[in-house]
């Protein structure tokens, strides 16, 4: 079988991407990688991107200088695990609730992993994890 390192993108499809990138960009913190008219691109940690594309804006091939991209889009409430020590979760719940945006729930995994949930503006529901969640992490 041929080698996979790991997953090096994952997209959002967001209504409004200004909106979408001040939440991920600000109170989130990832850095921005990338911004044009059609997506923003943000650093995770060093170790991934996380793509914010326009729902229904890339609908059509896109011609680069490198080639063609195919159409994709998504739609619904996606979700998204971002990885976080231990020692960060009462820092993380602090600060989602000074920034107003609520926490909808805490998880404790069996291997001792905590999960705490919320959703971005565009209804995603995003979990922060502490190592425990799964086997290798």
């Amino acid at each position: 079988m041929p080698e996979i390192a790991g997953i090096l993108e994952t997209v959002l499809y967001v209504d409004d991407l200004a909106r979408a990138a001040a939440f991920w960009g600000g109170p989130i913190g990832l850095p921005c990688l990338h911004e044009d008219h059609r997506m923003r691109a943000y650093d995770v940690a060093g170790r991934g991107v996380l793509l914010l594309f326009p729902r229904g804006g890339s609908l059509h091939p896109i011609p680069t200088p490198g080639g063609t991209i195919p159409p994709h889009d998504g739609s619904g409430p996606l979700h998204l695990a971002l990885s976080i020590p231990a020692s960060a979760l009462e820092d993380w719940e602090r600060h989602l609730t000074a920034h107003g945006i609520p926490i909808e729930g805490r998880t404790t995994w069996p291997r001792g992993g905590v999960s705490l949930y919320f959703r971005d503006p565009d209804g995603h529901l995003v979990e922060l994890a502490t190592p425990g969640l799964w086997k290798g992490y």
